[in-house]
C-alpha cells in the first residue's frame, strides 16, 4: 500500500513534468533558422532548397495502373526559381493567386484581416521552394527543355465574381504541346484537365508545403497521402526517406500548420509518390497521363471549406500524435461554436462538459483523498509501528483502508485520463485556424494570439494556487512539496506567451475544479458528520 502510495504521488508529479517537458520542447525548440537574402526573399541557412537540388535526384520507380514502370524525372535541367512575369493573376474577394510563366502557381496571397502577418496580406509560399503544379518529365531532354519554356494564357486576368472561370495555359515544347485548363472556384478549390499532344511521362507536383508558419511552437508540417483504404501516411518534415510510392491514393497534401496545397480525384485513384529533399523533407509527385483530371485545393485548413468540397478533405487536418483524440474534440468545440457564435464561449461549454463527464471518476477520487488526509496519522503510527516488517505494515495498511472505505489509487484514474485529453486540446488550440483572428470578449480580440496584457495568464496562475490551498495534500517528500508550491508561479510563466484560446481552456478547468473540489469537500464533511452520528448512537 506505501507502494501504491507513492505512485499516486509519482503519477501527480509525472503529469506535471511531462506537461512542462512537452510546453517547453514547443516553445524552445528552434526551427530551421531563416534569413532574408539579397532580393528580400527568405531562404534556410542550413541546406537551402531550390529545385535545381530537387531535380538532381533520381528515385524509384512508380508503377502505373497498367503495370508500366515510369520513373520519376532526374533531370540536370533547373526551373527557374523565381519569375517576374506573371502570366495570369486570379482575384476573388478572399485571395489572388498568381499563376508564373512556366504554368506553376507561384503565389497564393490572402486578403482576409485574419490572416495579415505584421500588417501585411499573408502570402503563402517561399518564393524560392518548388511550386504548386509544376511538370517534370521523364525524359531528360524534354524536361529541361519544358523548365525553360514559357506557356502562353487564354487570360492575363480573372476576377472571381462568379462562382468559378477557367484559364487554358499551353506550352509548346519540340516533341509535345502541353495544355492546362484550370477551374478556379471562389472558395480556393479549383479543377484541373492536363492535356499532352503525344504520350510522354510525367509526373505534376502539389509543390513544396505552405511556408505561412510564423510562430515559436514545433507543430506539425510535411505531406500527406490519404491511401485507398482510408489510412493516411504523415511524412514530417525531416522525417522523409527514401523514395517511395502509393499507388490509387484518394488525395495527397503538402502543409504546414494552418495551411495546405492539395492534390487529389475521389472518382479516379492517383498515383503518388515523392521525393527526399537534402533537409529530408518530402516533395510529392502525383504520375501523368496523356488526358489526366485532378483537382486541386490551396489555403487554410477551414473545416467548414474543406467538408463543403468534400468531407473526407477534412482529413486533410492534422494534429500530430493525439490527432485521435484531437478530432472528435474539434468537432464539439466546432459544433458548439455554429451554435453559439463566440470560439471563446464554445472553449468553456466544451471545458464544462469534459468536467462533467469525468466527474464521477474524479468524485470517487477526490473523496479516497480526503479519507487519506484523515487517515495520514492513523497510517503514520502504523509505519512507526511496523517499520521492521513491512508485510506485516502493508497488511495493516490494507485493514485501514478497508475499514474506512479508502482507496489510496482512486486518484490515478482521473489523472491518467486527462492526461491525453489535454494533450489533445493543446494541439487543438495551436492547429485550428478557426482560432485566427477569432475574438472572445473585451480585450481578448484573437484566441490564436497570446492576451495582450496577460491577464489569463496570471488569473490562470491565480487559481492554481487557489486550487492548491483547498485540495488535500498527503505528500511527504520535502521536495515534492516544494515543486508544487512554486508550480503556479513556473505554469504563469509558461502561460505568458500561450495561445489566449489555451490559457482560457486551462483557466476554466481551475475554475470548475475548484468547484468541484467544494462540492467534494462538502459531502465529504456531511458524511463524517454522519459517520460520528452513527458512532455515538452505538
Amino acid at each position: 500500500m506505501e507502494q501504491q502510495q507513492d505512485l499516486q504521488k509519482r503519477l501527480l508529479l509525472a503529469l506535471v513534468l511531462s506537461f512542462a517537458v512537452f510546453v517547453l520542447f514547443d516553445m524552445f525548440m528552434p526551427k530551421p533558422a531563416k534569413v532574408a537574402d539579397s532580393n528580400g526573399t527568405k531562404t534556410e541557412l542550413a541546406k537551402q532548397q531550390t529545385p535545381s537540388t530537387v531535380s538532381n535526384q533520381t528515385p524509384t520507380a512508380l508503377s502505373s495502373t497498367k503495370s508500366t514502370t515510369s520513373a520519376l524525372p532526374a533531370s540536370s535541367s533547373n526551373a527557374p526559381i523565381t519569375t517576374t512575369k506573371a502570366l495570369t493573376t486570379v482575384t476573388s474577394d478572399k485571395f489572388i493567386y498568381t499563376i508564373d510563366d512556366i504554368g506553376r502557381i507561384a503565389q497564393v496571397k490572402l486578403l482576409e484581416d485574419k490572416y495579415r502577418y505584421e500588417g501585411k496580406e499573408l502570402e503563402l509560399f517561399n518564393p524560392n521552394w518548388v511550386k504548386p503544379l509544376e511538370i517534370r518529365f521523364a525524359d531528360t531532354k524534354l524536361n529541361s527543355e519544358a523548365l525553360k519554356t514559357p506557356y502562353s494564357t487564354s487570360s492575363s486576368n480573372i476576377n472571381l465574381n462568379s462562382d468559378k472561370k477557367s484559364v487554358t495555359l499551353t506550352q509548346r515544347l519540340s516533341s509535345t504541346t502541353v495544355t492546362k485548363i484550370i477551374t478556379f472556384y471562389k472558395d480556393g478549390h479549383y479543377d484541373l484537365d492536363i492535356k499532352i499532344s503525344s504520350p510522354e511521362q510525367y509526373f505534376i507536383t502539389t509543390g513544396q508545403r505552405p511556408d505561412a508558419d510564423h510562430s515559436r511552437y514545433m507543430v506539425v508540417s510535411g505531406a500527406m497521402v490519404r491511401k485507398s483504404n482510408g489510412t493516411t501516411k504523415i511524412i514530417e518534415d525531416g522525417d522523409a526517406e527514401g523514395s517511395p510510392t502509393f499507388p490509387n491514393a484518394k488525395f495527397t497534401a503538402s502543409f504546414d500548420r494552418y495551411y495546405t496545397t492539395i492534390l487529389y480525384n475521389f472518382q479516379k485513384p492517383i498515383n503518388v509518390s515523392y521525393i527526399t529533399t537534402p533537409e529530408e523533407n518530402a516533395l510529392i509527385f502525383v504520375q501523368g497521363e496523356q488526358d489526366l483530371k485532378l483537382h486541386g485545393y490551396i489555403g487554410p485548413k477551414e473545416y467548414n471549406t474543406l467538408y463543403a468540397i468534400n468531407p473526407e478533405l477534412t482529413e486533410a487536418i492534422e494534429y500530430g500524435w493525439f490527432t485521435f483524440i484531437s478530432k472528435p474534440l474539434f468537432k464539439v468545440l466546432h459544433w458548439l461554436d455554429t451554435h453559439i457564435g463566440n470560439w471563446g464561449w464554445s472553449i468553456i461549454i466544451l471545458t464544462l462538459l469534459i468536467k462533467l463527464l469525468l466527474f464521477p471518476l474524479s468524485y470517487k477520487g477526490m473523496m479516497s483523498m480526503q479519507k487519506l488526509k484523515d487517515l495520514a496519522p492513523k497510517m503514520k503510527e502504523i509505519k512507526e509501528k511496523y517499520k521492521d516488517d513491512s508485510q506485516k505494515m502493508n497488511m495493516k495498511m490494507m485493514e485501514l483502508y478497508k475499514r474506512h472505505g479508502a482507496n489510496p489509487m482512486g486518484g490515478c484514474l482521473p489523472m491518467l485520463l486527462q492526461i491525453p485529453v489535454f494533450f489533445a486540446l493543446y494541439r487543438v488550440f495551436l492547429n485550428a485556424v478557426e482560432l485566427q483572428g477569432a475574438p472572445w470578449t473585451l480585450w481578448i480580440t484573437d484566441l490564436s494570439q497570446q492576451d495582450p496584457y496577460f491577464v489569463l495568464p496570471i488569473l490562470m496562475g491565480a487559481s492554481m494556487w487557489f486550487q492548491q490551498k483547498i485540495t488535500p495534500n498527503t505528500m511527504t517528500d520535502p521536495m515534492q512539496q516544494k515543486i508544487f508550491q512554486w508550480l503556479p508561479v513556473v505554469m504563469t510563466m509558461f502561460f505568458l506567451t500561450f495561445p489566449a484560446g489555451l490559457v482560457l481552456y486551462w483557466l476554466v478547468n481551475n475554475i470548475f475544479t475548484i468547484a468541484q473540489q467544494y462540492v467534494i469537500n462538502s459531502a465529504y464533511e456531511k458524511h463524517k458528520a454522519l459517520e460520528k452520528m452513527k458512532n455515538r448512537k452505538k
